[in-house]
Parts: C-alpha cells; sequence; structure tokens
C-alpha cells in the first residue's frame, strides 16, 4: 500500500473528535427518521436514499482524527 492510503487508514482508526461524532450521529438519526417514515409510506427511492445517506456520512466522519 502506498503511505497515502496508510495514513488514511491510520486515521480511521484514530479517536474520532466529539463535534465529528456529534454530526455523525445526527446525520444518521435524521436519516433513520427519514427511512421510518418513507418505508412506512412506501415510498421505496427515499428509503433506500436516506438510508445510504445516512450510514454514508455516519462511516465518513470516522475519517477524523484528533490532532
Amino acid at each position: 500500500m502506498t503511505d497515502k492510503i496508510k495514513d488514511k487508514l491510520s486515521d480511521y482508526m484514530s479517536p474520532t473528535p466529539a463535534n465529528m461524532r456529534l454530526l455523525g450521529d445526527g446525520l444518521l438519526a435524521a436519516s433513520l427518521f427519514i427511512t421510518a417514515t418513507a418505508a412506512l409510506n412506501e415510498m421505496k427511492g427515499l428509503t433506500i436514499t436516506a438510508a445510504a445517506i445516512g450510514i454514508i456520512g455516519k462511516f465518513l466522519t470516522n475519517f477524523f482524527k484528533k490532532k
């Protein structure tokens, strides 16, 4: 692996700052609400999109690290 990839992987394993954790948790909570509402109203496209955005948003916040 290149050094750039190793650096990013080490960033992923580093502790995430509190404000980024809050942002990720907020995205996940909002997408969960939207996903549940869309699923109850049988809006398949919105259900999948909201769930994907929430999961990806939470995952991406793990790449921030404390300096």
